[in-house]
């Protein structure tokens, strides 16, 4: 367990497990939306899978996550600061190269870093369809927005008739996981003038888009990307950590590297 401040000063927790192998570079994880590296990713037995593989991992509580500091104001999640908060880790552990994997908001982010920054060398997007990988539209970002308001509002105070149903979704599973529903509310407020992860063709490492065959549909996202290949797992938005084939999924993928 330790922590770093990032580029604002907000400070971060993120964990090391493994030992890194001569000549190899470690993976980093990035978990999703109301969850935290320990429930996206060491509850699923994701990390101790590549642990075992022989991998070194880096696990980071996004901002507002888990252990990490928790801001209520919506301007501490704007400008692109979770891709810069990754950018901030590299930075503080000295990282000249690494194997991202993000699921969910976690690939939206680990898509945006990649894109910044030049020290990626595999990239594994879980969880991504290509109503975040594709093309930005001002359609697509006023969508995004308003979706991401309705969302807010269901943190923010108690749901009702006009809430809906994926907004239901995440304040569940927000409970579940005993996640800060006004530093998530704060999130979903900020303003945002691109979606999470536009502009897959600026993504040239070799990337894997895996998904669950309940949740999006990964070939079209993995075909924008210059080189980019999809995977199906079994299991919904929520379950498909949970199915061994991802873990598998991403170690094989993370091993041609």
């Amino acid at each position: 367990m330790a922590e770093f401040e990032s580029f604002d000063g907000v400070v971060l927790h993120y964990e090391t497990e493994g030992s890194l192998a001569p000549g190899d570079v470690p993976v980093v994880l990035l978990h999703g939306f109301a969850a935290s590296y320990e429930g996206n990713f060491v509850a699923p037995g994701i990390t101790a899978t590549l642990v075992a593989a022989g991998r070194q991992v880096i696990g980071l509580d996004a901002r507002g996550h888990g252990l990490s500091s928790k801001p209520h104001e919506p301007a501490a999640y704007e400008n692109d600061a979770m891709a810069r908060d990754v950018i901030a880790l590299f930075d503080h552990l000295g990282l000249s190269s690494a194997d991202v994997v993000g699921y969910s908001m976690g690939a939206g982010n680990a898509m945006r870093f990649a894109q910044l920054d030049t020290r990626v060398r595999r990239l594994v997007l879980g969880g991504l369809g290509d109503d975040i990988g594709g093309p930005d539209t001002p359609e697509k970002v006023a969508a995004w927005n308003r979706r991401s308001q309705r969302v807010a509002d269901a943190m923010d105070a108690p749901m009702d008739d006009t809430t809906t149903d994926m907004a239901r979704r995440f304040v569940r599973f927000a409970e579940s996981t005993g996640a800060d529903k006004q530093a998530l509310a704060a999130l979903q407020r900020s303003v945002r003038t691109r979606s999470m992860g536009a502009d897959a063709a600026d993504v040239k490492v070799p990337t894997l888009v895996v998904c669950g065959d309940k949740d999006f549909e990964p070939h079209t996202l993995a075909s924008r990307l210059p080189d980019g290949r999809a995977e199906v797992v079994s299991g919904d938005h929520l379950s498909a950590v949970g199915d061994p084939a991802l873990a598998k999924a991403i170690v094989s993928f993370l091993a041609e590297g």
